[in-house]
């Protein structure tokens, strides 16, 4: 299996899901930055040294929604791609599914996690 080399902020407040999906990425060999909501996502994006190829996050949290969160990640980190993920349905969640293929509907598989990044940031 080919393993990834990059680096991913990984954003979601339920915490058993956050530490699933670094579990996930990490054990193919991405560096896996976490954060449980989008103040702590935002500090990251300015505070970390390093690249970070990929925002992936919940779309429905408290505070700033994923969307939001994206925006101003991408002001600090241009050309930041992002990934959305959500198991809820409204009007927010149904605009960005609609931006396929950055949504990833949960519930998902770790392959299918895998492959949806993976296809975004080339293996």
């Amino acid at each position: 299996m080919v393993s990834g080399t990059k680096t991913i902020l990984l954003v979601d407040d339920i915490e058993l899901l956050l530490q699933l999906n670094t579990d996930v990425l990490t054990a193919v060999g991405y560096t896996v930055l976490s954060a449980e909501n989008a103040d702590e996502a935002l500090r990251i994006c300015r505070e970390h040294p390093g690249t970070i190829d990929l925002l992936l996050t919940d779309v429905k949290m408290p505070g700033l929604n994923g969307r939001e969160l994206a925006e101003q990640a991408m002001s600090i980190r241009p050309g930041l791609k992002v990934l959305f993920m959500s198991g809820a349905q409204d009007t927010t969640v149904a605009q960005i599914e609609a931006e396929k293929p950055n949504f990833l509907p949960k519930p998902f598989t770790p392959t299918a996690l895998i492959a949806r990044v993976r296809g975004l940031l080339g293996r």
